[in-house]
């Protein structure tokens, strides 16, 4: 088994130097565990779609899951350059990726904001290249999103957010934020590992600041 708590880079590496990756993507039973459906299909009429990185994939996307309007989660690897990586090659810190949590939604339930409240919320978007005691690139903090209206949305909430962080004496968010279009499916072991693994490590925690009043 992976070692979770072992040294992992802390900067990103020259993207010429990632791995190479492959092709096609990993094997994967495309069925959601707990929502039933396919984790794999893009948005229908009416739904949306956003891609975050919030520390330990495992946790993040159990909190997704369970948000009302969200129509189906997945978790994955993005932002960086290696296509299809495993778990353990972005674990290595040569791909660039973060471990990341790709959320269906859909808009006549759930905008993007209030999906972005429980992403906010739910970890600290100061720290720099970790969660807790998960460090390493692949534990970034990250909101991927597929066009310019989103992105617009998601500066909104983080420069919102930043004002309640910097009233409670936190510094600065680090999240990237930025239009990424790619998204490469983990394991199948992975998706919805928190189902299958009720007892599994979550390292999951938010500063305590909320978006709103």
């Amino acid at each position: 088994m992976w070692n979770l708590f072992a040294s992992r880079p802390t900067e990103l590496i020259d993207p010429a130097e990632t791995l190479v990756g492959r092709p096609n993507p990993l094997p994967l039973v495309k069925t959601h565990a707990v929502l039933g459906n396919d984790m794999t299909a893009e948005p229908e009429t009416g739904q949306s779609l956003v891609v975050v990185a919030m520390g330990c994939y495992w946790g993040a996307e159990k909190t997704f899951w369970k948000l009302d309007g969200v129509v189906t989660t997945a978790v994955g690897f993005a932002g960086g350059q290696t296509p299809n990586p495993t778990y353990r090659e972005s674990c290595g810190g040569r791909t660039n990726h973060a471990e990341s949590v790709r959320i269906v939604f859909d808009t006549t339930k759930i905008s993007l904001k209030d999906v972005l409240t429980k992403f906010w919320e739910s970890h600290d978007p100061t720290q720099v290249m970790r969660q807790g005691n998960d460090v390493g690139t692949e534990y970034r903090s990250a909101i991927f999103v597929r066009n310019e209206a989103d992105l617009v949305v998601a500066v909104q909430t983080r420069d919102d957010y930043q004002q309640r962080l910097s009233a409670a004496g936190y510094g600065a968010i680090a999240t990237e934020i930025r239009i990424e279009k790619a998204f490469y499916f983990a394991e199948t072991e992975h998706q919805q590992y928190l189902h299958k693994n009720p007892n599994g490590y979550c390292g999951l925690g938010g500063t305590g600041v909320t978006c709103y009043s």
